[in-house]
């Protein structure tokens, strides 16, 4: 692969370069500007997102800083102003696919961070007007190309060689064009058809000084606007980070790699392979994917696929992403999703990725186990967990709020959850109360947001959550994590009282999840019962079996005594069985019913494992507790059904007779 060497510079000597080549930080710590850059042997060098070098950078350029501000504002004002008087003339409809084509216009004049944000509204179909919408969705990957000769110079600058000498054929012209760069169609000596992507030259010059202007304004917000308390700054550099990252095709290929390492597995996923010996920082060269957009609906149908079965693809890796492995793929537009001709779904573009920690992973599902079951006590201890509310707040207020707007947003079931609702229902929360947007929160917002976008699209009716849970519902019964096995305690467990209908619920949704093994939870679940962290779930177990013990006996004596007053001639009616003793019943035959109809359930695997947990020494100490405690009741009541009430009706009589005596006194 190859690469290149950098010269050290200060920042003194940064403040002094050429207006048109900013500087950047490179891995090794080196500052450089884009013209050192050059192919070299070596390794790579990576591009790096440094604010106070681009703060040293523009503070001496005000003039530069002021005229990009202008262009960024009036052409918006414009916008505002033609849209506000085609309003008042009444021609709002008739002019819309001309506003249309100038914000797409605008869009991409104003350059590649403008560009992206018209590339997430090209997924709201909600949001969108539909002749908005057709025009966005050209953002994807129909803007203006950039010159051949620029791009074939780029090509011998990073690989050393001319397109000629690398590539057998290659297309005269591109075949699509995004914010970063343009893909050509080639094919190798070798015979492998691929896809060359190349930079479009400038562009860390024109996102710096974006990104320069957009975390100034950020800093003013904060400072001048007190309703708003998250970090807008950081979640600026955030954004800034992960398109730096773009910008560095290595650092792509790295990430197609490791994307395909953890996700690539799945049979439905396909990432495709990484040609290094062809790829350079401002050139990729990678396997050629065809394939359709998913919002090609007709195209994807009438090549037999269901694209909603896609989207459901889609959706499930997507929760892969965030909540096992973290490692997720934050630009999901359409134009980086293709519907392949063998029904796969192909992921493209790997340049902007990000990661989630553990512990917000697990409050994330958390999060959404007490959003679906309104344990809204919960959800804001969760909010406080992913940084959202600080530790030292008071959340009694919180917590009825959370009640309030979120019951009205999840409606009647889990089936009726979108994510634009919960995220419109949490801003209007954050002009009341205190809460701050955690930087590392608001691409996966983005992410999210584009995923249901593209959804909503193909199936207007297509909630993410209502497919997600079923995930979650399998990770809270399989995940040895101790976060999930606590939060699977306290969704299970309240007050000492076990709910079942939770049980059940969690049971129903886990079999519906593709990949969810009955044997692992099972086995798990065990596992985790018999470790010392489930001595509390061992204790309430205790507990519940005892009082159900205790409730057949009441029921088994009834029915033996009133068996034997029947045959005497004693008893007219039978007792009903308490309705506690039923709905466990009910409840038990319900969970045994959801286990059969599994998938992968197996009755001589279940039975299997009663020997193995008979033979633990915690079984035989919960059994032993079972016999004592069950024991204690049974002697209690045998001492107040017999002895106390054959006492209280000796008193009754006695108290009956004494009246007739002192009758008979008084005579």
């Amino acid at each position: 692969m190859n690469a290149t060497s950098t010269p050290s510079r200060s920042i003194a000597d940064v403040s002094q370069s050429s207006d048109t080549l900013p500087f950047i930080r490179t891995e090794d710590g080196m500052i450089t500007s884009e013209l050192a850059l050059v192919p070299n042997q070596g390794d790579m060098t990576t591009l790096r997102y440094d604010p106070d070098l681009i703060a040293a950078y523009y503070r001496t350029r005000s003039l530069k800083v002021w005229r990009r501000t202008f262009g960024i504002f009036l052409p918006f004002l414009f916008f505002a102003v033609r849209l506000w008087w085609d309003r008042f003339t009444g021609n709002s409809v008739e002019r819309q696919q001309q506003q249309a084509i100038h914000l797409r216009e605008m869009l991409t004049n104003l350059g590649p961070a403008f560009i992206k944000i018209g590339q997430a509204l090209s997924t709201r179909p909600d949001l969108v007007p539909p002749a908005y919408l057709e025009e966005l969705t050209k953002l994807q990957d129909q803007l203006p190309p950039f010159p051949n000769e620029v791009a074939f110079q780029f090509i011998r600058e990073e690989l050393g060689k001319t397109p000629d000498q690398i590539y057998d054929e290659m297309s005269p012209m591109p075949i699509a064009a995004a914010s970063l760069g343009q893909v050509y169609k080639a094919k190798l000596k070798t015979g492998e058809t691929v896809a060359v992507k190349v930079q479009r030259p400038g562009l860390a010059g024109s996102i710096a000084l974006d990104m320069f202007i957009l975390r100034r304004l950020s800093g003013w917000a904060m400072k001048n606007i007190k309703q708003i308390r998250s970090n807008l700054v950081a979640i600026a550099d955030e954004l800034a980070t992960r398109i730096f990252e773009e910008m560095d095709y290595t650092h792509e290929g790295h990430n197609a790699e490791r994307f395909a390492e953890l996700y690539g597995y799945l049979p439905e996923i396909y990432v495709p392979k990484i040609y290094w010996e062809y790829t350079g920082r401002r050139v990729l060269t990678m396997e050629w994917i065809t394939g359709m957009k998913l919002t090609q609906l007709e195209a994807i149908r009438a090549q037999g696929i269901d694209a909603t079965h896609l989207i459901e693809v889609g959706v499930q890796c997507s929760l892969r992403q965030l909540l096992e492995h973290g490692f997720f793929h934050a630009d999901p537009h359409p134009g980086n999703l293709l519907a392949m001709p063998d029904g796969r779904l192909a992921y493209l573009d790997f340049g902007m990725m990000s990661e989630v920690e553990p512990y917000q992973r697990y409050g994330l599902i958390e999060a959404i186990v007490h959003l679906v079951n309104r344990d809204f006590e919960g959800l804001a201890q969760d909010y406080v967990n992913l940084g959202f509310l600080s530790p030292t707040m008071d959340l009694t207020p919180i917590i009825p709020a959370f009640a309030e707007v979120f019951n009205e947003a999840l409606g009647a079931s889990v089936a009726e959850i979108n994510i634009k609702s919960i995220t419109d229902k949490l801003s209007a929360l954050m002009y009341e109360y205190p809460f701050q947007v955690p930087a590392f929160f608001a691409l996966i917002i983005r992410s999210l947001v584009t995923l249901e976008g593209i959804a909503i699209n193909v199936d207007p009716n297509f909630k993410v959550l209502s497919k997600a849970y079923p995930y979650v519902s399998k990770r809270l019964l399989t995940d040895p994590a101790p976060e999930l096995r606590a939060s699977l305690r306290d969704l299970l467990f309240k007050d000492g009282s076990f709910r079942w209908n939770r049980l059940e619920n969690l049971l129903k949704n886990a079999r519906d999840n593709s990949d969810y093994n009955l044997d692992q939870a099972l086995d798990q679940a065990a596992d985790y019962l018999f470790s010392d962290r489930g001595e509390f779930i061992r204790v309430s177990l205790v507990n519940e079996v005892v009082k159900g013990l205790d409730s057949l006996s009441q029921t088994a004596w009834r029915s033996i005594s009133y068996g034997f007053r029947e045959r005497v001639g004693l008893a007219v009616e039978r007792p009903p069985l308490p309705p506690e003793n039923q709905a466990t019943l009910d409840h038990l035959k319900r969970v045994w019913n959801i286990l059969r109809e599994t998938r992968g359930f197996d009755q001589t695997k279940i039975l299997s494992l009663i020997p193995r947990l008979l033979a633990k020494p915690e079984t035989q100490k919960m059994g032993q507790q079972i016999f004592s405690d069950f024991g204690q009741r049974l002697a209690a009541r045998l001492i107040r059904e017999v002895l106390l009430k054959d006492d209280l009706e000796a008193r009754r009589s006695t108290a009956s007779v004494q009246p007739s005596a002192a009758l008979t006194i008084v005579r």
